[in-house]
């Protein structure tokens, strides 16, 4: 009885681990690199942002 169990969690595992290694999603790896840096925005100075806002009255 506990043989038979024993022999077929064995068996599930193993069939488990067996999908989980060909079942995997083959992804192409790149090997370009660009390492130029990007720029997302340029860099905003205090002086011409204070000209763009709008005057409160305080």
């Amino acid at each position: 009885m506990i043989s038979t169990i024993i022999l077929t969690l064995s068996i599930l595992i193993l069939f488990n681990l067996l999908l989980l290694k060909f079942s995997c999603n083959k992804t192409p790896k790149t090997t370009k690199v660009n390492k130029e840096p990007v720029v997302l925005s340029p860099y905003l100075e205090l002086d011409n942002m204070n000209e763009r806002l709008a005057p409160t009255g305080s």
